[in-house]
């Protein structure tokens, strides 16, 4: 096992005090693993970071995530890394950002640190320096019988501890079932841009929380207090469930930019009520294979479920829709307009013949020589006829009973477009689309 350990820097009037600051922060530790203790009594965080480290692309990289977000959360601590959590707690407190991969490289650390590390009681700590004892490799050298025998056997059960010469096992923290954080900002905020800095730290806060549940949001909850009981609420609601910390805030920033505060922001809240079991995709079995479902598929899906957002933000609730298929096969009724957030329904009807992307709102008449459409001079017909006969269900409706033969024909300007006649009056044609 591999235990990185966060202790504050003392002394730092930024560290965290409160129950909820250090349960804001162990959600934070979700995102490098789900394997996360904490200890507010002896001012320390540890993560179990051996099953991460392949996934952050090894430990350089994943310590250097790690201080980049403290730093974004404006938070001093001191790392350490040991093979034990006591001894990375230890090394943490002295401050020197050991980093110890193994068991023997831990002994190594451990024989230079100063004995107050260990924050023994008072009269251990006395007993130790009336025996001359100044660093822990002193204490050590000592046999471990004799220390029982005049420092009482607790302590040296933590020195076994810290060797992983015996069991020590973790509480883990378990994370919360919904999410919710409140900081307060440390000025008032008038202008609602300039919010977007705070927020940065909830969101990584909450991509933590996430990973740690293997989860996924659809709709994020922001409150912005202005005092007691006024406040702003924000929505953000997203096309496809997010956990990255980029998107969200690229949407937020969006907002932000639009929202006008009615009263200068004191704090700012994130709440999260319902959360996706983040799905789960199969990547190719090599780079760049192709047919497949593969991780650049997932990137492009990510890519327009981003825009889609982005836009939405821009634009407002409901000003961006797409078009889906819907199972009729009238060429009118085939279609349906839909808000971008709303899944694709995939009961599209199938056809043999290629169907035009463009439709004519309302069929156009065309004229007749000799039996033949024309338009701009006389078309050709190249297939057909497709016979469509539907809507009979709808005979209450104007129109919705449909007895049409289709055909693809090409004008005079060789432009392919899509043209019908009715059956029961077969000198009737009509245009209804055209091809690209």
């Amino acid at each position: 096992m591999l235990w990185l350990t966060l202790s504050p820097a003392f002394p730092d009037d930024r560290s965290p005090s409160s129950p909820e600051t250090w349960a804001a922060l162990a959600c934070w530790a979700g995102r490098f693993t789900p394997r996360v203790t904490l200890q507010p009594a002896a001012q320390a965080l540890s993560m179990e970071i051996a099953g991460s480290l392949r996934l952050f692309g090894g430990l350089p990289s994943l310590l250097q995530q790690v201080r980049s977000d403290l730093a974004l959360q404006d938070l001093r601590f001191n790392l350490a890394l040991a093979s034990t959590p006591r001894a990375s707690l230890w090394l943490a407190r002295a401050g020197d950002g050991s980093v110890c991969i193994d068991r023997a490289g831990t002994l190594t650390a451990l024989q230079t640190l100063p004995l107050d590390v260990l924050q023994p009681t008072p009269e251990v700590m006395l007993r130790l320096s009336s025996f001359g004892l100044r660093r822990l490799g002193d204490v050590l050298a000592l046999p471990r019988a004799a220390l029982a025998t005049r420092l009482g056997k607790a302590f040296v059960l933590d020195l076994a501890r810290a060797l992983g010469e015996i069991d020590d096992p973790p509480r883990w923290f378990v994370f919360p079932d919904h999410f919710s954080h409140r900081i307060e900002l440390p000025a008032p905020v008038e202008i609602a841009p300039v919010l977007l800095f705070a927020a940065r730290r909830l969101i990584v806060t909450l991509t933590g929380w996430l990973a740690a549940r293997n989860a996924a949001a659809r709709e994020l909850t922001w409150r912005i207090e202005h005092g007691r009981t006024e406040f702003t609420e924000l929505s953000l609601r997203f096309s496809a469930p997010v956990h990255s910390v980029a998107r969200i805030e690229r949407v937020l920033k969006e907002r932000l930019e639009r929202l006008v505060l009615p009263a200068a922001a004191l704090s700012l809240t994130l709440l999260v009520e319902h959360t996706e079991l983040r799905e789960a995709r199969s990547g190719g079995l090599f780079d760049g294979v192709s047919g497949g479902v593969s991780g650049d598929g997932e990137g492009n899906r990510e890519a327009l479920a981003e825009l889609l957002d982005r836009f939405t933000a821009r634009l407002g609730e409901g000003a961006l829709q797409r078009l889906t298929s819907h199972a009729d096969h009238r060429p009118e009724c085939a279609t349906r307009r839909l808000v971008a957030q709303a899944k694709i329904d995939n009961s599209a009807v199938l056809s043999a013949f290629p169907r035009p992307l463009w439709l004519l709102n309302k069929p156009q008449a065309l004229k007749e020589r000799n039996g033949r459409p024309q338009h701009r001079g006389e078309l050709t017909l190249l297939a057909g006829p497709e016979r469509i006969e539907a809507g009979w269900w709808d005979s209450n409706e104007n129109e919705s009973d449909v007895r049409r033969d289709y055909f693809i024909a090409l004008d005079a300007a060789q432009r392919w477009c899509w043209i019908f006649r009715q059956q029961e009056n077969s000198s009737g044609w009509f245009i209804h689309g055209w091809f690209a």
